[in-house]
């Protein structure tokens, strides 16, 4: 029994998100019909973790087992031809027996992606946060060094998550502006339900001087529902990297 892990981009926006479900399409239920016909069995994969409906991937980790011969290389290749054009298989490798996607995984590194303009881009819709607003940089930066370590970020948690620890370290967490668009990479060894869109729209209201740092401090530090937030649109979301060694250190 051979175990494959893959790297699968996707653009979210056609999906109900990465995970399987039963009458909606999602990007799972797409890359196992293909890999199932690839390997001339029935195959189930397990990911690295769920993306909501709308959300992006430039890396999400996929690991399987068959008993299939197909050569990781020409997996690769066959799923180009097979799959839609909005999810692309980047990679394959055969992995020691055991390894797998989500229980591996020691980081994860998101992407969140604004674009602050005067009129919307509608090149851009499904893919960015636009905003009207200019937003203070700085000050979203300050606050953002506070997410830095370890924290319960009971806050941060929408409901409907499962019931898993709230205790996270988070290793990066930085804003970048380039013309009109800012994007923010949050590092971490875990991320809760909603979490990185709650905390993107809570920088965001930093951002837009309706929230001081202190305030976010505060919010850092609460419990559930004592501070109002609400997730971030699902379109400026982007998982970017999930790594299998320790984070490293720069």
């Amino acid at each position: 029994m051979r175990t494959i892990k893959l790297v699968v981009a996707y653009d979210g926006s056609a999906y109900h998100g990465f995970q399987k479900q039963k009458n909606v399409q999602t990007v799972q239920n797409v890359l196992e019909e293909v890999l199932t016909m690839l390997c001339g069995e029935k195959v189930v994969t397990a990911g690295s973790g769920r993306t909501d409906a709308g959300v992006h991937a430039l890396a999400q980790t996929v690991t399987f087992t068959t008993n299939g011969r197909i050569p990781c290389a020409n997996l690769v290749r066959a799923a180009a031809s097979l799959l839609p054009e909005d999810i692309v298989v980047v990679s394959a490798e055969e992995m020691p027996e055991g390894f797998h996607a989500r229980f591996s995984a020691q980081w994860k590194t998101y992407h969140y992606k604004l674009l602050v303009n005067e009129h919307v881009n509608p090149f851009m819709v499904r893919y960015a946060w636009q905003l009207r607003q200019q937003l203070e940089v700085k000050a979203m930066n300050e606050a953002a060094e506070l997410l830095l370590g370890t924290h319960d970020f009971s806050a941060f948690r929408s409901s409907g998550s499962v019931d898993t620890s709230p205790i996270k370290t988070i290793y990066a967490a930085r804003w970048q502006q380039q013309g009109e668009e800012i994007l923010f990479r949050i590092s971490g060894d875990g991320f809760l339900y909603h979490m990185v869109r709650n905390i993107v729209w809570s920088l965001v209201q930093v951002g837009m001087g309706k929230r001081t740092v202190q305030d976010f401090a505060a919010e850092l530090t609460a419990q559930r529902c004592e501070f109002l937030n609400e997730p971030a649109p699902a379109q400026g979301l982007y998982l970017a990297e999930v790594g299998y060694r320790e984070y490293p250190q720069l």
